[in-house]
Formats: C-alpha cells, sequence, structure tokens
C-alpha cells in the first residue's frame, strides 16, 4: 500500500518555530510530528509514503533518509511549484501513488494527531465497496468547521455543510482519507480543493463513507492547540502504553522525558510536559503543560508553563515563562525574567521583561 501526506506550505501559524524546520520535522512528544504518521502508516502495512510539499524539500529528505532505513519504509517527494490546494498534490503525485496493485491508497493531512486507527479504516473501506472513506470526529463547536453529513448506521455521506450557522450535525473531516485509485480520474491538475470539489461529488454518486474516529484527534498547526494536541496525546499513551510515561515523586500527571535528559534535585514537573533529548533541568524548576525541545537549559528554580521552549534555548535561574510563550531556536532568557506570552524568533537574548503578548523580531 502507499500513502500521501499533504505537508504543503510554509508553516507559518507555528513560526518562529519552522523558521528553523519545516513543520513537519517540528517535535510533538519528543519526534517529529510527521513521524507520527509514519509509523502509523508503517505498521498498517504500506511500504511507500510520498510527502505532497512545496517548500525546502531537501531540508526534508534529508532528515528522513535515516528514517527510511530504521523503519524499511521508502519516502518520496512530489514537489509543488505553485500551492495546489488539497486535492491538486493528489492529481501531481499520481504516477506515484498508482501501481498494478489497485489497492486503495491513504492520504493524510500532515498537521493532524490522533490514535490513527488505519486497519479498522483499511476494513470499514473494504466492508462498505465505496469509492472513499474519510475519518470524521465529533466536535463541540461544529459551526467553526466543515461539518460532515451521515447516516448514522451505514456511515454513508449525505453532504458536506460548511461553518453552518444552525446546527446539522458535530462531525467533521479529520483530515484522514482511504481513496480507491479511481478518484485520482475525478481530479484535474490545477489548485483544487478535495473538501470543497472532490468530495462532495462522490457523496452525491453515494460513493463516500465516513467512519468515526475513535480517540482523540487534533490540528496542532498552531501553538494553542499544540499544546491541547499533546495532553490528549500524553491521555492516550497513558492508556495505551503506561510504560513510556515519566515516573517518580517528581512527576505531576502525564510526562514523557527522553531516556538522555538530566533533570535535577526537587524539581515539579507536569502535567502534559514533553522534555526532548539532551535537555538539562537544573534543581527545584517547576514545568507544566509545555514542551522542552532538544538540547534546552532550564536553570535553577525557573517556572515554565503553557508554553514551547524551541531547540538549544535557555531559560535563566528564578525565571517565568508562560501564557503561549513560544521561543524559537537557540534563544536565552536571562535571570529572573518574566515573559507573558512573548513569542521569540531564533538567536535571541532577551535582557528585559516581556510583559504582555508580543512577537520579539
Amino acid at each position: 500500500m502507499k500513502a500521501l501526506i499533504l505537508v504543503g506550505g510554509f508553516g507559518t501559524r507555528l513560526r518562529p518555530l519552522t523558521l528553523s524546520f519545516p513543520k513537519p520535522l517540528v517535535d510533538f512528544a519528543n519526534k517529529p510530528m510527521i513521524l507520527h504518521q509514519i509509523e502509523a502508516l508503517k505498521a498498517v502495512g504500506v511500504s511507500e509514503v510520498v510527502l505532497a510539499i512545496n517548500y525546502q524539500p531537501e531540508v526534508m529528505l534529508n532528515f528522513l533518509k535515516d528514517f527510511e532505513s530504521k523503519l524499511g519504509i521508502k519516502i518520496t517527494c512530489s514537489q509543488e511549484t505553485e500551492p495546489l490546494g488539497t486535492a491538486g498534490p493528489l492529481a501531481l503525485a499520481r504516477d506515484k501513488l498508482i501501481d498494478d496493485s489497485g489497492e486503495p491508497f491513504f492520504v493524510l493531512n500532515s498537521d493532524v494527531i490522533s490514535e490513527y486507527p488505519l486497519k479498522e479504516m483499511i476494513a470499514f473501506h473494504k466492508s462498505h465497496g465505496g469509492e472513499a472513506s474519510i475519518l470524521v470526529t465529533k466536535v463541540d463547536e461544529p459551526s467553526k468547521y466543515g461539518v460532515v453529513v451521515m447516516e448514522e448506521s451505514t456511515g454513508k455521506v449525505e453532504k458536506f455543510v460548511e461553518k453552518p450557522k444552525l446546527f446539522v450535525g458535530n462531525k467533521i473531516n479529520a483530515g484522514i482519507y482511504l481513496l480507491n485509485p479511481s478518484v485520482l480520474d475525478r481530479i484535474e491538475l490545477r489548485p483544487t480543493s478535495i473538501e470543497k470539489e472532490v468530495f462532495p461529488k462522490i457523496a452525491s454518486e453515494q460513493k463516500l463513507y465516513a467512519m468515526v474516529l475513535p480517540g482523540f484527534w487534533m490540528d496542532i498547526g498552531q501553538p494553542r492547540d499544540y499544546i491541547t494536541g499533546l495532553r490528549l496525546y500524553l491521555d492516550s499513551l497513558r492508556k495505551t502504553s503506561p510504560s513510556r510515561l515519566a515516573a517518580g515523586s517528581h512527576i505531576v500527571g502525564n510526562v514523557i522525558v527522553d531516556e538522555t535528559a538530566k533533570i535535577g534535585e526537587g524539581c515539579l514537573i507536569g502535567p502534559d510536559v514533553a522534555i526532548g533529548p539532551g535537555c538539562v533541568v537544573e534543581s527545584g524548576v517547576r514545568l507544566s503543560r509545555c514542551t522542552v525541545m532538544r538540547g534546552v537549559r532550564v536553570k535553577k528554580h525557573a517556572c515554565i508553563s503553557s508554553s514551547i521552549i524551541g531547540w538549544h534555548s535557555t531559560v535563566g535561574q528564578w525565571a517565568r515563562v508562560e501564557n503561549m510563550t513560544i521561543l524559537g531556536e537557540d534563544v536565552h532568557v536571562c535571570d529572573e525574567i518574566y515573559s507573558n506570552g512573548g513569542v521569540v524568533l531564533p538567536h535571541k537574548e532577551i535582557k528585559s521583561s516581556i510583559l504582555k503578548p508580543e512577537i520579539v523580531m
């Protein structure tokens, strides 16, 4: 089987992290976002993953070369010269996706994190005999999304309603699809939307089916959702593989710590924290609802909450970093500094406090 991952553009919503790495390579729970998806695909027998990309393909491929051999899966790029939306990239990668087997292929949106029930999805797709299957997830505020209206018993999709004013349902497109090769015949090589142009047409022919996603779902393409996604992901780990979570008197709730990280005396860490490879957390530090990426040093008695600390940054002694502060790569926060929602570009030194959310160039 094959799969296409829609990597797309510049990752502007996750800047300043995406100024250092393409968005799919930004760490989430201590590994690049896209690796969560590639590992899930490999586990259900996918042998080749095509990345649809229009930005820095060489960076992506160089990085993923290591994982090709480790995971035993072929990874190639299909590069757009202009943005092609969410359907155009399928037409562009047509020759890479079609082979003689006639098997369906997966399409995933690279920002989506979930439990990836791909095995169940394959069984669902075979059972209904339609042309395309999509995963849907239930949300509390459907008016912010495109809602999928479907038959509860069979999963047959009746229609799509974009950002409905009146309640028509609470299931939205979760950005994970399983498509027969014949779907490619419906897509022209031009900027086009799979959600707005291709799926409604398949639904009108009664060949589109939706499966409700069990477990959690999050689009982690922006900082607040990234932090929420980490909480949901760690909750899920607690249920499925609790041995991967840290334990000890200094840990509260769900925390993941890379084995190469060092944590000092008298710290209190959690809930919902990821500490990456080579990090040094000195004594008396308090961390909650945050990600501390590879090579970060957090000095004595610092306090970090609801924030993302980019690669190789330093947070000084007695500093306080909170309220969606995002530090890009190699940012140095001096001792006793307060950051309230600062968004700091890479390679900066912060010598004075950031009292209200702002971008520090």
